[in-house]
């Protein structure tokens, strides 16, 4: 029997344990069904659950040790079989366990706690697997190439040829540029959204404003970076950049910057709406007691009371911008130049990852290598901001909550 087939099999038999498990328990406890010890869904959830994680630890086993070579691939059919053994062993199993006495309810929350647990350290275990994976492969790129070349170099020219210059300047700026300009749009406009939707907008409009900024966070990246390209770009070259002659290329960091700033909108108006409105309304209500007008009391007291979260809802969106890989693409251009014109094209470290990552690359090679270390440098930048916001986020909510 194949393994899907053994799966599919196996929840079907989960379902049949609990109608059956379900009604055995009601027929057990007869006319009073107080003299159970747990309600009969439990009773039906324990059946089901036994019939079904035996199944899966043998699937999950069995396809693992297929991965590492261990079995054959023809042991397919047989190891079916023995899965769908197991679901029936256990739902037999389960079945006869039924009786007034038996405390279904506290095996079945014992067991989806241990299956908490195992979801909580598959997340940790990937995590740090990609960590390790990320650093073995960086530990083999800077065995073949200087690092002090790599963290101090000012130019990007990959050759696969060899003889490359793979210096991490030019990509940083192009990262730090473009993010810095995406923060410049989206902050002040986040920010004062989310203040007139806080503080002044009434419930109606507020229904309907919120979620329509919020519509933004949910629009694809790839449409953005369309957007950037097909009518951001062509606008800022043929009413600014050209003009003023300043360049004449339609790709620049303005244009990512810029579409990247509205794509940051909502998640920084929605952010720091959500942190004003944490603000005690007891302070509001002292300044204003005090003669202090809306607009001073937003000012000094709503404002320096939610700092702390609106910056690390700042920190979060720049985190968010450094990552950014579409609208840099169809935006930026691929160039990697550190200059201070606005109008010239410029990358980012996380365009040149998936350049080099693109077509059949040799992973002995320096040039492909270098990938992994611009990606553990930027996994390192992300982290610590990450780091900061979630220590100020906390400390805030510590101070109100």
């Amino acid at each position: 029997m194949p393994l899907s087939w053994a799966f599919f099999a196996s929840i079907l038999l989960a379902l049949a344990g609990y109608l059956l498990g379900r009604s055995r328990a009601l027929a057990a406890a007869g006319s009073d069904i107080r003299q159970l010890h747990s309600r009969p869904i439990y009773h039906g959830a324990m059946v089901g659950l036994s019939a079904l994680l035996p199944a899966l630890l043998v699937i999950i086993l069995a396809s693992f040790l297929r991965m590492t070579g261990a079995i054959p691939a023809e042991a397919g059919p047989v190891i079916g079989l023995i899965a769908l053994g197991a679901a029936v062993a256990g739902l037999g199993w389960a079945v006869t366990r039924i009786e007034t006495g038996y405390q279904a309810r506290n095996m079945v929350e014992r067991i989806v706690m241990g299956l908490l647990i195992l979801c909580s350290l598959i997340a940790i275990a990937t995590t740090a697997g990609i960590v390790l994976s990320m650093l073995f492969e960086s530990g083999r790129f800077f065995q073949m190439y200087d690092w002090t070349r790599f963290f101090f170099g000012t130019e990007w020219t990959p050759r696969f040829q060899g003889n490359s210059e793979l210096g991490i300047l030019p990509l940083l700026w192009g990262t730090l540029y473009i993010s810095l300009i995406a923060l410049l749009v989206s902050v002040p406009i986040g920010l004062y959204a989310a203040i007139y939707m806080s503080e002044y907008a009434g419930k109606r409009l507020r229904s309907i404003a919120k979620p329509a900024i919020e519509i933004l966070a949910g629009i694809p990246t790839i449409v953005y970076g369309l957007f950037a390209l097909v009518t951001v770009g062509p606008m800022l070259r043929d009413y600014f950049a050209q003009p003023m002659g300043l360049g004449n290329s339609g790709s620049s960091v303005l244009t990512a910057g810029l579409v990247m700033g509205i794509m940051l909108i909502p998640f920084v108006s929605s952010l720091s709406d959500d942190i004003i409105n944490a603000v005690p309304q007891s302070l509001r209500d002292g300044a204003l007691g005090l003669g202090s007008t809306q607009s001073e009391t937003i000012r000094k007291v709503v404002l320096p009371a939610a700092l702390p979260g609106i910056v690390g809802a700042v920190l979060l969106a720049a985190s968010r911008a450094i990552g950014e890989t579409m609208i840099v693409v169809l935006g930026a251009g691929a160039a990697a130049r550190m200059g201070l014109n606005p109008f010239e094209a410029m990358t980012t470290i996380t365009v040149k990852i998936v350049s080099q990552l693109t077509g059949d690359s040799d992973f002995n090679s320096p040039e492909t290598l270098v990938a992994f270390a611009l990606g553990l440098t930027l996994f390192v930048i992300t982290l610590g901001l990450n780091v900061v916001a979630l220590y100020i986020v906390r400390k805030y909510r510590e101070q109100y909550e």
